[in-house]
C-alpha cells in the first residue's frame, strides 16, 4: 500500500508535460518561476570583442579596482603642481567619505536623513574645540580623531532615538529640524549661556594642523601651494572605511540594512531588530561625516557655521543618487564627478564646453547616428544663422555682444546666437518662460513635428545660455546639476552604479 501511495506522489499530473512545453522550448516548465526561466534572456549582452570586454571587466575584483582608484588619485599631486588642482582632489576625497557615509543611512537603511551635513559639522566643530587655542586645549591627532568620531556616532545614535518609529517625509522633517538647529546653534554660540563656545558666525580660528607621532603636518608647502600629504591622509582613511563598509555590508548587519530598506514592515515580521538598525545606520553614518569633519578643519585652521548649509546637503544627495544609491562604488564615482563638474561651472570658458558637450551626447543618446540626428544639426545650424542674420539687419545692437572667455569657440558661438551687448530686463524672464513652454509642447507632439520644435528649443537653450546663465555661474552650477541628475534619472533610475530595487507591481 506504502509503495502504491509513493507511486501516485510521483507521478505527475495528467496534462502537465503538454502544459510545460505548450509555448515552446522558452517556457518555464511547471514549478519554476518564470523570472529565473527567463534570466538569461533579459541579461543584455554584447557579442563579440566589446562583449567580450565587458565579461572580463566584470570578473576583475573589487580590491583590484579600488587598488588601481586609490594609485591613480593617489598621482594628482605628481602629474599637476597646481595648488588649486591639487586642493580639488583634496575636496574630491572629502566628498567621497562623505557620500560613502550618507549611502550607509539613505542607500542601505533606507532612511531619509536630511541633518547629514550637521554631523559632519560636529566633527569640525569638535576638532576645533579641541585642537585650537579656543579653549586652549592641543589634543593630538591620533587622540582627538578617535574620540570625535565617538562623539559623532553617540550624537547621530540620539538624533536616531525619537525617529525610530518615523519614516518617509516625517523622518525628513525631523532631521531637517535637526540640521537647522545645528546651523542656529553654532551661528548664536557665541553667547551660549553666557560663554562663547562656538564662535558665532566668525567661527573658530587657528585650529591645529594634523599632527602624527609629535610631526605636525603644514597646510601648505614652500610657495604657499596646498600640501598633498593632507590629500594622501584622507585617502588612507578613505581606502580603510571603504573596506570597512564592504564588510558590514557582506555581514548579517548590511543584509539586515537592506531588508529595513526594501520593507521596514517585512522586516519587522521575519524579526529583525528594526529599531536597532536605525540607530545603527544614523551612528555609522555620523560617525563617518564627523571623522570627514575634521581633516577639513585642520586643513583650513578656521570652521564657520555657513560650511554646513543646506546647499552642500544637496551636493552630498546628488553624488549619492547620481552614481547609485546602495552601491559604493557608485556613490564615489558619483563624487568624483560631481565634484568635478563643480569646479569646471566655475569659469565661463569651462562651463560653456560642459554645457555644450552635454547637449551633444544628449542628441546621440536619444536620436543615436541617425537620418534624425543630421536633420536636427543641419536645421539647428541653418536656423541659428538665419536668426542672427534677421536680428542683425533689424537693430545691429542685438548681436554686437561678445562670447566672453572661451576664445575661438566663445566668438564662432556669438556669431551664430544672438548676443546682445546689453541685454534688455525683459530678456531673462521671457526667455525662461519661453523655454520651458516649448519644452513641455516637445511632450505633447510626435514624429517629425517634434523634431522640427526641437530645433527652436535647442537655440533658445543656447540664447538662454550665452545670455543669462553663464553671467550667474554660482546658480548655474546647481542649475546643470539638477537637469543632468534628472536626464540620468529618467534614462537609468538607479544611478550609474545602484543597486536594482525589489518592486511590487
Amino acid at each position: 500500500m506504502s509503495g502504491l501511495y509513493d507511486d501516485d506522489l510521483n507521478r505527475p499530473l495528467e496534462g502537465a508535460l503538454e502544459a510545460t512545453t505548450a509555448e515552446g522550448e522558452t517556457s518555464p516548465a511547471v514549478g519554476r518561476d518564470e523570472w529565473v526561466a527567463r534570466h538569461s534572456d533579459n541579461r543584455l549582452v554584447r557579442s563579440g570583442r566589446l562583449g567580450l570586454f565587458e565579461e572580463r571587466l566584470r570578473n576583475v575584483p573589487w580590491w583590484a579596482w579600488l587598488t588601481l582608484f586609490v594609485v591613480a588619485f593617489s598621482l594628482v599631486p605628481v602629474a599637476s603642481g597646481s595648488g588649486y588642482v591639487r586642493r580639488v582632489a583634496f575636496d574630491i576625497a572629502v566628498y567621497m567619505l562623505l557620500a560613502l557615509g550618507l549611502n550607509v543611512v539613505v542607500g542601505w537603511g533606507g532612511l531619509l536623513d536630511l541633518g547629514f551635513v550637521a554631523f559632519f559639522g560636529i566633527g569640525a566643530y569638535s576638532y576645533a574645540l579641541l585642537s585650537s587655542d579656543h579653549y586652549n586645549i592641543h589634543l593630538p591627532t591620533i587622540v582627538s580623531i578617535p574620540l570625535i568620531v565617538v562623539i559623532g556616532a553617540c550624537v547621530g545614535f540620539i538624533v536616531g532615538l525619537p525617529s525610530r518609529r518615523l519614516t518617509g517625509d516625517y523622518l525628513a522633517i525631523v532631521t531637517l529640524f535637526f540640521l537647522q538647529l545645528f546651523l542656529t546653534v553654532t551661528t548664536n554660540g557665541d553667547d551660549l549661556f553666557g560663554r562663547n563656545v562656538t564662535g558665532g558666525a566668525n567661527g573658530i580660528l587657528r585650529v591645529d594642523p594634523l599632527s602624527f607621532f609629535g610631526h605636525a603636518l603644514p597646510v601648505s608647502k614652500e610657495g604657499g601651494l596646498f600640501n598633498p600629504a593632507y590629500l594622501y591622509v584622507v585617502l588612507a582613511v578613505f581606502v580603510v572605511v571603504f573596506i570597512a563598509l564592504r564588510f558590514v555590508n557582506l555581514s548579517r548587519t548590511g543584509r539586515a540594512w537592506r531588508s529595513l530598506r526594501e520593507d521596514s514592515l517585512a522586516a519587522e515580521v521575519m524579526g529583525m531588530p528594526v529599531n536597532s538598525l536605525k540607530l545603527m545606520s544614523f551612528a555609522f553614518g555620523a560617525a563617518i561625516a564627523a571623522l570627514t569633519g575634521t581633516f577639513v578643519t585642520a586643513l583650513n585652521a578656521s570652521v564657520f557655521p555657513l560650511s554646513f548649509s543646506f546647499p552642500l546637503l544637496i551636493i552630498i544627495y546628488t553624488m549619492v543618487i547620481l552614481g547609485g544609491s546602495g552601491s559604493q562604488a557608485g556613490v564615489v564615482l558619483g563624487a568624483v564627478i560631481v565634484g568635478i563638474l563643480l569646479e569646471l561651472l566655475r569659469d565661463p570658458g569651462d562651463s560653456r564646453a560642459v554645457f555644450y558637450a552635454a547637449v551633444a551626447l544628449g542628441l546621440v543618446a536619444a536620436l543615436r547616428f541617425t537620418v534624425r540626428l543630421a536633420a536636427v544639426v543641419v536645421g539647428l545650424a541653418v536656423f541659428g544663422l538665419v536668426v542672427h542674420s534677421i536680428a542683425g539687419a533689424i537693430d545691429n545692437g542685438w548681436v554686437n555682444g561678445t562670447g566672453g572667455e572661451g576664445g575661438r569657440v566663445a566668438d564662432a558661438i556669438a556669431n551664430w546666437v544672438v548676443v546682445p551687448a546689453a541685454p534688455a530686463d525683459w530678456v531673462t524672464p521671457a526667455s525662461y518662460i519661453s523655454l520651458i513652454s516649448l519644452a513641455l509642447m516637445l511632450t505633447l507632439v510626435r514624429g517629425w513635428v517634434r523634431l522640427a520644435l526641437l530645433v527652436p528649443v535647442l537655440y533658445l537653450a543656447a540664447f538662454v545660455w550665452e545670455n543669462v546663465m553663464i553671467e550667474q555661474p554660482e546658480p548655474t552650477r546647481y542649475i546643470i546639476l539638477g537637469v543632468l541628475l534628472i536626464a540620468l534619472m529618467i534614462l537609468r533610475p538607479t544611478g550609474l552604479l545602484g543597486e536594482k530595487r525589489v518592486e511590487i507591481v
